[in-house]
C-alpha cells in the first residue's frame, strides 16, 4: 500500500517539471503527507492546474462523506472490476505529485519505516484517481483522490507486498491524463517501477505520526 509520502520540491521547479500551475496558493512543502490532508495533484479535467485536494477518495454518489470508507489506495488489477473504479479510470485520473514515499518493513523488532525515493532524487507522479461530491447544503463540489497501488518490484518486495504506481516518464504521465486513450490503455501504465532507478533507507520512528512534518523525519536512522 502507500499510506505516506512526501513532496518537498520547490515550487518553482514543481510548477516547470510537471507543466502546471498552482490553483491559488504555491504547494505547501510535506514531509509526512498523510490521508485526510489536502496535497498537489493534477487531474485529467484540469491538466494545466496543480490543485490541493485531499487524500481518501469519497464516491461522487456519497450524501453523507463522514460515512462508509475512504479508499488512500485503489490496486491496479483490479479497477476494471469494482464499477466505482472502472468509471473513474474512463473518466477521472490524475498525477499525484511526490518525491518519496514510505513503507512499513515488518521484522522481528517491529515495523521499521523506509523512505524510497528515485535515485536522481527528482519528483515523480504517481498514478491516482479522483472524484467529487456535492454538498447538498452548500452546494459545494468537493473533490478528493486515491492512490494506485500494484505488485511490488525487487526493491519493494523486500519491504513491502505492495508498491504504488509511479508513473516512469513524462510522456507516460501525460498518456495517464489523456482522454483520448482508452480504459486498456491506460491501463497498461499501471505497472511497478524500474527497480534499478530506486534506492530506499530506514529512517526513524518520527515518520509514525502525521505531527511531525519537518525536514527530520527524512533523516536515516
Amino acid at each position: 500500500m502507500c499510506g505516506r509520502y512526501t513532496f518537498v520540491t520547490p515550487a518553482p521547479s514543481a510548477e516547470q517539471r510537471f507543466g502546471a500551475q498552482p490553483k491559488g496558493a504555491p504547494v505547501p512543502t510535506t514531509y509526512n503527507a498523510a490521508p485526510s490532508q489536502a496535497l498537489p495533484i493534477i487531474t485529467n479535467a484540469a491538466p494545466g492546474q496543480i490543485q490541493l485536494v485531499r487524500w481518501g477518495l469519497v464516491p461522487g454518489w456519497s450524501k453523507d462523506p463522514t460515512t462508509g470508507p475512504k479508499p488512500i489506495n485503489a490496486r491496479a488489477e483490479t479497477l476494471a472490476e469494482k464499477p466505482s473504479f472502472r468509471q473513474l479510470l474512463a473518466r477521472k485520473r490524475c498525477l499525484v505529485l511526490a518525491d518519496s514515499f514510505y513503507e512499513w518493513q515488518a521484522t522481528e523488532r517491529g515495523k521499521i519505516p523506509h523512505r524510497i525515493l528515485l535515485k536522481e532524487e527528482q519528483p515523480f507522479a504517481f498514478a491516482g484517481l479522483w472524484d467529487e461530491w456535492l454538498d447538498r447544503g452548500t452546494g459545494e463540489l468537493h473533490p478528493t483522490f486515491t492512490i494506485i497501488t500494484t505488485e511490488p518490484n525487487e526493491l519493494m518486495a523486500r519491504l513491502h507486498n505492495r508498491m504504488p504506481v509511479i508513473l516512469p516518464s513524462r510522456e507516460a504521465e501525460l498518456a495517464w491524463l489523456s482522454d483520448d486513450s482508452k480504459p486498456a490503455d491506460h491501463q497498461q501504465l499501471l505497472v511497478p517501477y524500474d527497480a534499478r532507478l530506486m534506492r530506499e533507507y530506514a529512517v526513524t520512528t518520527r515518520v509514525n505520526s502525521p505531527a511531525n512534518n519537518d525536514a527530520e523525519v527524512l533523516a536515516a536512522a
